[in-house]
């Protein structure tokens, strides 16, 4: 039977996906075969095939699925413009969340060792993860920048160092398996300091976004 376009979205898809994740974050790229990718998922091979034409299919499949759930958490907040700090606050505790979980950075670990090898893999990494996360923040600033909620040149360049400030610390102590558990207060401590430093860099005075916001016509304020 030939291989169809994966649906992730089918039971039957989540299904074997869910059994893809365990495998490939307990075993490896290279150990996780594809007949124990399917007793994990408990479907047959021919299952597995008529939904995924390979093991790398398959791979890529997973890994875009898992990046774009946590984007689609990350950036629920991202469409209130005003009062971007405290829209800020949330996107960077979701992104410490992210960098300290207990699947995200094995995720990561995965993708590198196999990038070289199949650089498709990193690309597609790339693009469903941090790419369409810098890109996502890059749009909710400029609609900041632009009510005068947050003053910046190079939004793109900004949006890709916020996004590293939330990763300061905790992420490289959890992707070199020095931790595997961090406290709600550690996860704040980051990421608030990287809202705070970001705002020294990119703020502006309150009451320049009150003369901003007094100046917008009122067909624009509603």
């Amino acid at each position: 039977m030939t291989p169809i376009t994966p649906d992730i979205e089918s039971p039957k898809a989540r299904q074997i996906l869910e059994g893809a994740q365990a495998a490939f974050l307990e075993l490896g790229y290279e150990g996780a075969s594809t007949d124990e990718i399917a007793r994990r998922a408990k479907v047959s091979k021919g299952t597995l095939y008529n939904y995924f034409r390979d093991k790398r299919t398959l791979f890529t499949a997973f890994v875009e699925q898992k990046c774009q759930e946590q984007a689609q958490r990350i950036f629920s907040h991202e469409g209130n413009v005003r009062g971007a700090e405290a829209t800020l606050r949330k996107i960077a505790r979701s992104v410490a969340e992210l960098m300290t979980s207990p699947a995200m950075p094995d995720i990561y670990r995965l993708v590198v060792a196999e990038a070289e090898r199949f650089p498709e893999l990193g690309r597609s990494f790339y693009d469903s993860g941090p790419g369409l996360g810098v890109r996502r923040l890059t749009q909710y600033l400029a609609g900041a920048v632009a009510i005068g909620e947050l003053r910046i040149d190079d939004i793109e360049l900004a949006a890709s160092q916020f996004i590293e400030l939330c990763r300061a610390d905790l992420f490289h102590q959890r992707m070199f398996c020095l931790r595997r558990k961090f406290s709600e207060d550690e996860i704040d401590r980051i990421a608030n300091g990287a809202v705070d430093v970001f705002l020294r860099a990119y703020g502006v005075d309150r009451s320049e976004v009150r003369l901003a916001m007094e100046a917008t016509p009122m067909n624009e304020k509603a």
